[in-house]
């Protein structure tokens, strides 16, 4: 296969015309695998450092570093606040994970995290304007388990250096004990984005999606399929929000969540799984095919499908039912399966299918306008206000059953969700620095369009090599000769 002049906006032209629905989303899915190895060995990854000074002569080194840089020591030794202003921790976020947990691959070793990491950090700096750095840690104890310990140390060690803290792909349940110690006890932002971040985007696609089906969030009824750190947060988001739990029913790999489940209450490592056994699915509710009947919403974050979430459980679900399946990188069941099934909205976590419901879209904001007024942590109202931003956002410019959330391409959703959640802050009392919500726009708007203006730079002045046609050709021939 030559000479396919393959970008990514033809892919789908170029799989083949008698593959099925199926074979096509699985080429896709092979694509970019196979692309992302390839590019990732020609760029050796996708981050570098670059300064932000000039260099207008050598002698500038004098005040870049010594003597004059004595005084900056000095100066932030008299006012740790100083740092924010003196150095670029007010706009740097430290990526850490121990990859114990990376996307649907399970414990990839420690540095097996850098490729999700430095992404995170990639769409912080593209998306939002924000610094980012990966830092993948080794968890293991003495025994070889994991502690979260060891984690809850070196982030507490670290923090000075940074604006805020993303954990990023951490096993449950050490993520609950690392998120809910650290937020507490650091005095800058602790964000868990497999957590809060899939909260806070999933939020903002179902008040869309509630909207089109004219229903009501505290009428609803709501079935989780996986109780992972993800999707136990979405639930616990989602009843903030205005959801019933009572109305509720979660599943975890053994069964029903609920008061019975002394399995749950009696491992204290997962107190969070716990605290949803006592408020969700009263009438202990054990199957899925018993939950799903008349079920308004399926929220489904469990492993990788595609036949994971069957076609039979939706078809006994409620009028214009509301699916939302994003396990990674193939979702529990395929969009088309699922609407052939009888589902009104589906959403995936993938950006080749309509409603893509992505992390990506929620934490380069959220961190922006909590990185802006210096907040000391961020709160689920926070997290609250950054999904009604992104709702609102897509409202405005139009949603409809294919289309119920911004997309990454529509870069004032940053800006815009950047300055609500930073009015949150200040209005919950965790910020160090006040500004109106127009200038944090202003700022935050500012600051993301030069990220961008920089990497174009950059690629225009050939300091970024285009990719070679034969690595995306080459990608697709593998990927279709793998499925055919």
């Amino acid at each position: 296969m030559e000479h396919l002049n393959l970008t990514l906006d033809n892919l789908e032209d170029l799989i083949p015309e008698d593959f099925t629905q199926e074979q096509k989303a699985k080429v896709k899915t092979l694509f970019y695998k196979e692309l992302a190895v390839r590019a990732h060995r020609f760029y050796n990854g996708k981050m570098q450092t670059v300064p932000k000074a000039p260099v207008m002569g050598f002698n500038w080194f004098n005040a870049w570093y010594t003597p004059g840089v004595s005084k900056i020591s000095t100066s932030i030794r008299e006012d740790n606040n100083t740092s924010y202003e003196l150095s670029n921790r007010g706009n740097l976020v430290a990526v850490v994970s121990d990859s114990t947990r990376v996307l649907g691959d399970g414990d990839c070793t420690p540095p097996g995290g850098m490729g999700v990491m430095e992404g995170k950090a990639f769409l912080m700096k593209y998306l939002g304007g924000v610094d980012g750095i990966a830092i993948c840690v080794d968890s293991k104890g003495p025994d070889g388990k994991n502690d979260p310990e060891k984690i809850i140390e070196f982030v507490k060690m670290a923090q000075h250096s940074f604006g805020a803290i993303n954990l990023e792909d951490i096993a449950q349940p050490n993520c609950y004990r690392v998120l809910d110690v650290l937020r507490e006890e650091c005095d800058i932002p602790v964000w868990h984005d497999d957590a809060q971040g899939t909260a806070c985007v999933t939020l903002a696609g179902l008040i869309n999606a509630l909207k089109l089906v004219n229903k009501k969030m505290e009428d609803v009824k709501i079935v989780y399929y996986g109780a992972g750190a993800s999707n136990a947060t979405i639930a616990r988001i989602v009843n903030a929000a205005g959801a019933d739990p009572a109305k509720s029913i979660m599943f975890d790999s053994t069964g029903a969540l609920h008061t019975g489940r002394k399995d749950i209450e009696d491992d204290k490592r997962f107190y969070r799984k716990w605290e949803l056994c006592q408020v969700t699915n009263p009438d202990k509710v054990e199957t899925m095919e018993e939950a799903m009947k008349d079920a308004d919403v399926l929220i489904a974050l469990s492993k990788p499908g595609p036949d994971v979430v069957k076609k039979e459980w939706i078809e006994v679900m409620g009028d214009k039912a509301i699916v939302f399946v994003c396990a990674n990188p193939v979702p529990e069941i395929y969009p088309y399966a699922a609407k052939e099934a009888g589902a009104y909205i589906v959403a995936t976590g993938r950006g080749d299918f309509p409603n893509q419901v992505n992390n990506s879209i929620g934490f380069p904001g959220i961190l922006k306008g909590a990185l802006m007024v210096r907040a000391r942590k961020i709160t689920d109202n926070m997290a609250i206000a950054a999904a009604e931003a992104i709702a609102r956002f897509s409202e405005k410019r139009g949603i409809h059953t294919e289309d119920i959330i911004a997309k990454m391409s529509e870069s004032d959703v940053f800006p815009f969700e950047a300055a609500d959640v930073a009015m949150q802050a200040i209005k919950d009392g965790v910020a160090r620095k006040e500004m109106t919500w127009q200038e944090a726009f202003d700022l935050a708007k500012a600051d993301i369009e030069h990220a961008r203006a920089t990497t174009q730079a950059l690629i225009d002045g050939g300091f970024i090599a285009s990719p070679p046609q034969e690595m995306l050709d080459g990608a697709l021939e593998t990927a279709i000769n793998a499925v055919r």
